[in-house]
């Protein structure tokens, strides 16, 4: 089973070098200083407190690599489709390609039944080129939930779990599937196949578009924002708009709006990826996040007041800092 994951930042890279210490024809894409690390040195993950070196095949250039049984994406969302040139050539007539992006992925509509006549997202997809380029036939959907952090060029820290759910658009429990799950698990990671995708994604995101730019805006952790009565309130205003745009499209969720946010508040002061990315000067997933659910509130006709207000004010903070706009 040959596997390519373009992207070997921190998710990127600590499934590759799982897959790739499991015996897996693992090859990795990336680029930078990182890529030259890797190339020289190997890529070190530290997990558990050791630390483990692996030379895994590395390219800057997709096109010198064969066709692969299973392409996972794993870049942050806003570059999806600036790479998406670079991924017919990894696929054969029987290639499956995983993204394990944050937000409401780009085949978010693929084997759907619901009444929205609609293919791609302007918001994630600009203009379809995912979907037309790489096939929404294609995608298996993932939802990532360790935590790790590229701590220096070809060194990936591995700070908690282990967990990547995944599944068919269509629910169905194919061989693809069940074979990437599979060399997940022989890998040591867990990998439940679910039959609802979607309300995996929609579960994670939840959390993600509400506290994510809550704390850029005010530099606040999980804990603190949920301790903070108008803060926490101002989260659950979110959530409770985004729940009515995903029930409007069938998703169902397990839990409700303060279990949701109680789990949040037990990770402790925790600083958020959005805010770590802000606090980095790097550019901030938005659209995946947020404008993704706008969105597809309008396909819906469900009103988001308060996503709006916030967004808003996200953007004016990026602007204000004088940095380039996000997305």
């Amino acid at each position: 089973m040959k596997v390519c994951i373009y992207g070997a930042g921190a998710i990127g890279g600590y499934l590759g070098l799982v897959l790739f210490e499991a015996g897996y024809d693992v090859s990795l894409i990336d680029q930078g200083v990182h890529f030259r690390a890797i190339q020289e040195h190997g890529l070190t993950l530290r997990i558990n407190g050791e630390s483990k070196t692996a030379h895994i095949p590395c390219t800057d250039k997709p096109e010198t690599l064969a066709a692969q049984d299973y392409v996972i994406i794993a870049v942050k969302t806003y570059t999806v489709p600036e790479i998406v040139m670079a991924i017919p050539g990894l696929l054969h007539s029987g290639t499956a390609v995983v993204s394990v992006n944050n937000g409401i992925p780009w085949w978010y509509f693929s084997d759907m039944q619901t009444s929205v006549e609609r293919t791609f997202l302007e918001s994630v997809d600009p203009g379809g080129s995912v979907w037309n380029l790489v096939g929404a036939e294609r995608a298996l959907g993932c939802v990532v939930y360790p935590a790790c952090e590229v701590v220096s060029p070809g060194i990936i820290q591995h700070i908690s779990g282990n967990r990547f759910a995944l599944g068919e658009p269509s629910g169905e429990k194919s061989k693809r599937v069940m074979w990437l799950a599979q060399a997940m698990r022989n890998s040591g990671l867990k990998a439940p196949v679910k039959t609802r995708i979607r309300d995996e994604v929609w579960m994670k995101l939840w959390g993600n578009l509400a506290f994510n730019p809550i704390s850029v805006l005010t530099g606040a952790t999980l804990q603190q924002i949920c301790e903070q009565r108008d803060t926490r309130a101002l989260a659950s205003e979110m959530m409770l708009e985004a729940k009515a745009v995903a029930e409007s499209l069938g998703t169902r969720f397990a839990l409700d709006v303060e279990q949701r946010i109680a789990g949040a508040e037990a990770v402790g002061e925790h600083k958020t990826s959005m805010l770590l990315d802000y606090e980095a000067g790097r550019p901030l997933e938005i659209n995946a996040l947020l404008t993704a659910v706008q969105e597809l509130g309008v396909l819906v006709g469900q009103r988001t007041r308060t996503i709006d207000k916030v967004v808003g004010l996200l953007k004016l903070k990026v602007k204000s800092s004088d940095r380039v706009e996000s997305e």
